[in-house]
């Protein structure tokens, strides 16, 4: 196999078993290596869910939010031991596994409360005497880095099932140091999530797709840089130029501002770190690293990380997922320099905070001064789904835009992103939902950046389906966008699928075309044609569309609905090819279904969608529909309803309702 540099990477025999995969390119072009890591990752996220199921049961009160925050720690804090004992971290291998199983089923939950109590304890703190009482529990690390800290976490009581399954499946008879830990950390959120959960689906970014974005961001380049320096004949200009690059890898921060789990940031670790070692293999080539017991070779450091999340959850894993990584690519460095490197105690720590990352001062996370590129996956939420605090957060992403009420959720950023980049050379890039470059978006969104906040779009990749492999995942139409402020670049890279082309500038629309903005109009620009509609939009929340499923089991308990159902196609369904259905009552009197409940149960979910939305025009929706929700006279309406609509308004609905209804 080839090195960067042109020198052979050697397989050791005694890996070969767990290595032979990097042979994979005698016979293929795929990476075997990659595909291997995402199966284990996936594998890991099945135990993962079995542990906690195990112990969700065990709680005396699962659903209290102590119990599912303590639950969450305890999965995270099992999966870094046995990730620790396979990689050898701890000691010798198995040392978790053999620490556990030296105790019966009702001492284990104690022994466990003293594990986490010593591995967040420095030797110097520890009972001098432990280690004749205890001497295996002595002989364990000091881990640092908070991941134990806190002892006040609710442990349960084990059970004979539990002890098997973390002995045994968990432990005993599954590698965790092959995990990826851009692939786990997403599946081990998913896994632990509950809304992802009951979907059935782990969900996690593809590492291609993430390429996407830091590649043409700024790995390109750097792997350029080092290519170029490689090729420098004269061995003291390269060594000097070798070094000082490591420096600039060095000197590089991240923020992603919408971190997740962390696949962003751990994957982007992961690449800087092998390009350090890449750096490392030239500069050393092959000879011993001779230092003070101080000295480290490795420079580029995960504290260099920082990100902004939401979930405290999804905090802890990003945080773990970057020990992980940071752990794995030590073990890469230790061949190339020839020397034993020291894991632990933990002596880095990614910045990663929890927090709305609308509302929050970014500068408080990491300095604009140090930062050198903004990047991730934002959720995207489009106006009509937006939650009321959604809604709230982008007025304040968007103080200096009051028109922003048709842009997705996903915009916040962008601006959020515009306004933290001012005066500096910081460059990003997001995922995006596509309709940000579609439509009025184009004339809010880019006519706005580009003129207030002088951005300028660097490369994109034009609408392509985003891939997170999670199982029944509706396919997402998105684009990537890279961009800054004061950071020009005369070659815009724009890519079309498979198709890369040079240009000299990218609109909003993402074309290589000057900037035009075609704005909304409330008229037609020729006299006598027809005005646009917009036709059945449901606004609904979903509850009026069935599935195949739904609508055979509906029409099995309640046939005479055939004539209330409609096959229902919108975009969803042909983008996707999928085929729906929905409940179209228009013309059906409301005695005809007012005794079914499958119907009555959906029309009044519906009515609450519509009571909870931001958007007066659905409101309105739910007043002409309101007799579903049985009001009785013209006062209990309005008692109701005054909060949304004026009396004088609601009276004309009355009226219409009283029509609809004697009808």
């Amino acid at each position: 196999m080839e090195r960067p540099c042109g020198e052979p990477e050697k397989i050791l025999l005694e890996n070969l078993e767990k290595e032979y995969y990097r042979l994979q390119f005698l016979v293929d072009s795929g990476s075997e290596h990659l595909k291997r890591e995402m199966e284990v990752s996936i594998a890991a996220g099945e135990i993962v869910g079995l542990l906690y199921d195990a112990f969700a049961k065990q709680y005396a009160d699962s659903n209290s939010e102590k119990a599912l925050k303590s639950l969450n720690v305890l999965c995270v804090r099992f999966v870094f031991c046995m990730y620790a004992e396979d990689a050898g971290i701890f000691g010798h291998h198995g040392m978790f596994h053999d620490y556990l199983a030296g105790f019966g089923t009702r001492q284990l939950r104690r022994a466990v409360i003293d594990l986490f109590h010593i591995l967040d304890t420095p030797p110097e703190e520890r009972d001098p005497y432990l280690k004749y009482d205890n001497p295996v529990l002595a002989a364990f690390p000091y881990v640092n880095g908070g991941l134990f800290a806190n002892e006040d976490i609710e442990i349960p009581p084990f059970t004979e099932e539990i002890k098997v399954l973390l002995l045994n499946k968990a432990s005993k008879d599954f590698d965790w140091s092959e995990i990826s830990p851009t692939i786990f950390g997403a599946v081990f959120e998913s896994t632990l999530n509950p809304e992802t959960r009951r979907s059935g689906g782990m969900h996690y970014t593809n590492i291609e797709n993430i390429h996407k974005v830091i590649d043409p961001l700024f790995m390109d380049s750097l792997k350029a840089e080092f290519s170029s320096i490689c090729e420098i004949t004269v061995l003291r200009t390269r060594r000097r130029k070798l070094r000082n690059f490591q420096q600039k890898l060095v000197s590089l921060s991240f923020l992603d501002p919408a971190c997740g789990s962390g696949n962003f940031l751990t994957e982007t670790y992961i690449s800087l770190r092998r390009l350090e070692n890449d750096v490392l293999r030239e500069l050393l080539q092959g000879q011993v690293t001779l230092g003070d017991e101080n000295y480290s070779p490795i420079q580029v450091s995960i504290s260099n990380f920082y990100g902004i999340e939401i979930n405290d959850f999804a905090v802890t894993v990003a945080k773990t997922a970057l020990w992980i990584a940071e752990s794995q690519m030590m073990k890469g460095t230790e061949t190339i320099v020839l020397m034993h490197l020291d894991f632990l105690p933990l002596k880095t720590n990614a910045g990663i905070v929890e927090g709305n990352a609308l509302h929050i001062d970014w500068n408080n996370v990491v300095s604009k001064d140090k930062l050198s590129y903004i990047m991730g996956n934002p959720p995207f939420v489009g106006h009509q789904w937006r939650s009321k605090t959604q809604s709230e957060d982008l007025k304040i992403a968007f103080h200096d835009l009051k028109k922003h009420g048709k842009l997705d959720y996903v915009c916040g950023w962008y601006n959020k992103a515009a306004d933290f980049m001012q005066g500096n050379n910081i460059g990003a890039a997001f995922v995006s939902t596509n309709s940000i470059i579609q439509g009025e978006s184009v004339g809010i969104l880019w006519q706005f950046l580009f003129k207030n906040k002088n951005v300028e779009i660097q490369f994109a990749y034009r609408t392509f389906v985003w891939e997170n492999e999670a199982n029944n995942q509706a396919a997402v139409h998105c684009v990537i966008i890279g961009f800054s402020c004061y950071q020009t670049q005369k070659e815009k890279l724009l890519y079309d699928g498979e198709r890369l082309n040079i240009v000299e500038h990218i609109n909003g629309y993402l074309l290589s075309a000057p900037d035009v903005f075609i704005q909304s109009r409330g008229k037609q620009l020729t006299a006598g044609l027809p005005k646009i509609s917009k036709g059945s939009q449901p606004t609904d929340g979903g509850y009026l569309i069935l599935s195949a499923e739904e609508k055979d089991e509906m029409l099995l308990k309640y046939p005479e609905t055939k004539k209330m159902i409609k096959q229902y196609v919108g975009s969803y369904e042909l983008i996707n090819n999928k085929l729906r259905y929905c409940l179209w009552l228009k013309g059906i009197a409301p005695k005809e279904y007012r005794n079914i409940p499958i119907i009555m149960e959906r029309l009044t979910k519906v009515a609450e969608c519509r009571k909870n939305s931001a958007t007066d025009s659905v409101k309105k929706m739910l007043i002409h529909q309101c007799y579903l929700r049985k009001f009785v006279n013209l006062q209990h309406l309005i008692l109701h309803y005054q909060k949304f609509l004026p009396k004088k308004e609601i009276y004309s609905h009355w009226l219409f309702i009283c029509g609809c209804y004697w009808k």
